[in-house]
């Protein structure tokens, strides 16, 4: 299913993009089931329309900084891009990658035929765990087009910082891809737990969308160690579609003229100049 396309100074745009995101754990050791899980994302994403794939962080490889440290992302992101190509369907998806001396914590924008448009460095490493055995990024993330809609890429812990999405709303971004690994924090009380697990996939991501003005796509494991709440958010601070626990996917629009309609009635972009 083609994306609805319109006209704009630039030639014709996407009006509305399907996306999917993904909601599944990848677990550490079980590549080949891994892959399997991500095939069949993309096989039921494509059933459904969507023109693109949002997975979550070290899918693959499963999230577990210290095991997979040293795994070959290399030839994830050719069976990743291998799987992009069999569906044709575009994918976001999280790998370990070597490169210039260091180990990232990356994600890369495939297109339906598999090439890579872009691959981005995890900038804000998370806890003693990451920082232990990854090299934190250092360049923020390109923006590029597909069908029509300009995207760029996140993981994790970059969403909880304020200043990297309005970069990257500033630099034209339209949708942020998030793959991430929220983990479950079991909450007895406010007191006990103030930092609940809803915290980030309920207020926060739903808030950067609003105040940077663009849609989110935010991709996360799910249980038993994993949050889920996986969701897309979209410029008016709306979780336009949002997965709890379990299995599935998440399955919505993003739609340019939402998006032009929110920039219009709230000028957070150009006023904080």
């Amino acid at each position: 299913m083609a994306p609805a396309e319109t006209t704009g100074a630039t030639g014709p745009r996407a009006a509305r993009l399907k996306v999917a995101v993904a909601q599944h754990t990848g677990l550490v050791g079980e590549r080949e089931r891994n892959l399997a899980a991500l095939d069949d994302a993309a096989r039921r994403a494509r059933a459904r329309g969507a023109a693109l794939l949002v997975t979550p962080e070290l899918f693959v490889s499963g999230y577990d900084p210290e095991a997979v440290a040293d795994d070959d992302g290399a030839a994830h992101r050719r069976e990743i891009a291998a799987i992009a190509r069999s569906h044709r369907l575009a994918v976001v998806a999280s790998t370990v990658d070597h490169a210039d001396g260091g180990r990232f914590i990356s994600a890369s924008l495939f297109d339906s035929r598999g090439a890579e448009l872009t691959r981005y460095h995890k900038q804000h490493l998370f806890g003693a765990a990451e920082k232990a055995v990854f090299t934190p990024g250092r360049r923020p993330p390109a923006v590029v087009p597909l069908h029509g809609v300009n995207i760029a890429l996140g993981v994790c812990f970059d969403i909880e910082f304020p200043e990297f999405t309005r970069a990257v709303a500033r630099s034209g971004a339209e949708l942020l891809c998030v793959p991430t690994a929220v983990p479950y924090r079991p909450s007895h009380g406010a007191e006990a737990n103030p930092f609940d697990t809803r915290l980030i996939p309920g207020m926060v991501v739903p808030t950067r969308a609003l105040e940077s003005q663009l849609y989110i796509a935010y991709a996360n494991h799910t249980g038993p160690r994993f949050a889920g709440l996986s969701c897309l958010s979209d410029p008016y601070g709306r979780r336009v579609a949002a997965g709890e626990s379990g299995t599935g996917l998440v399955v919505g629009d993003v739609d340019l003229r939402t998006l032009a309609e929110a920039r219009r009635a709230t000028d957070y972009l150009t006023l904080s100049d």
